[in-house]
């Protein structure tokens, strides 16, 4: 069973530097964020191989957060090849997510 990559600046930029990567940026006490979840956990497993799935937890990474001016979480951001490719805020369904990683991977 595939995981999602938990994220942090050690990890960070090695991670989405090659192929597509998909951020969750996300917190614990965030109620949306616990909506998506297993959603991005879903995804995952079934992107394995093809796109990286990961999540950002903004409580214990705010220089990441930071960084990519997030303000409002749920923030998923899809990166190829290292540069932002796609963003979407607030939560949304399996297939709207699965929409963007198959455009990138196109």
């Amino acid at each position: 069973m595939a995981k999602y990559v938990e994220l942090n600046n050690d990890n960070f930029e090695a991670t989405i530097a090659e192929g597509v990567t998909m951020v969750d940026f996300w917190a614990p006490w965030c109620g949306p964020c616990r909506m998506i979840a297993p959603i991005v956990e879903e995804l995952a497993e079934e992107y394995e191989g093809k796109a990286t799935i990961s999540k950002v937890n903004t409580d214990e990474e705010q220089d990441i957060a930071v960084k990519f001016g997030i303000r409002s979480i749920p923030t998923v951001m899809f990166f190829k090849n290292g540069e932002v490719a796609d963003t979407m805020v607030g939560a949304a369904s399996k297939q709207a997510f699965a929409e963007k990683l198959d455009a990138l991977l196109a």
